[in-house]
C-alpha cells in the first residue's frame, strides 16, 4: 500500500500491515527493533507509513540475504 510521506498510521493499520501482534509490536519498540510512535494526544498514538513502510521493506530485503 503507497501512501503519502505524510500519512500517519494507527494501530489496526500497524497490524494489519506488519502481521504483527499488538503485544509483539510493543515489545519491539521496548527493544528499538521496531518504530515509535508518535503521541497524538493523551491516549492516541500514529505512526508515520513511511516509518512502518521502510521497516517492513528492510524485512524483506534482509531475508532475501
Amino acid at each position: 500500500m503507497v501512501q503519502p510521506h505524510n500519512t500517519l498510521w494507527r494501530l489496526p493499520t500497524v497490524l494489519q500491515e506488519t502481521g504483527l501482534s499488538k503485544s509483539e509490536i510493543y515489545r519491539r519498540i521496548k527493544l528499538n527493533t521496531f518504530p515509535k510512535p508518535l503521541k497524538l494526544g493523551v491516549r492516541a498514538v500514529a505512526w508515520p507509513a513511511v516509518e512502518i513502510q521502510s521497516w517492513v521493506q528492510s524485512l524483506i530485503h534482509g531475508a532475501a540475504k
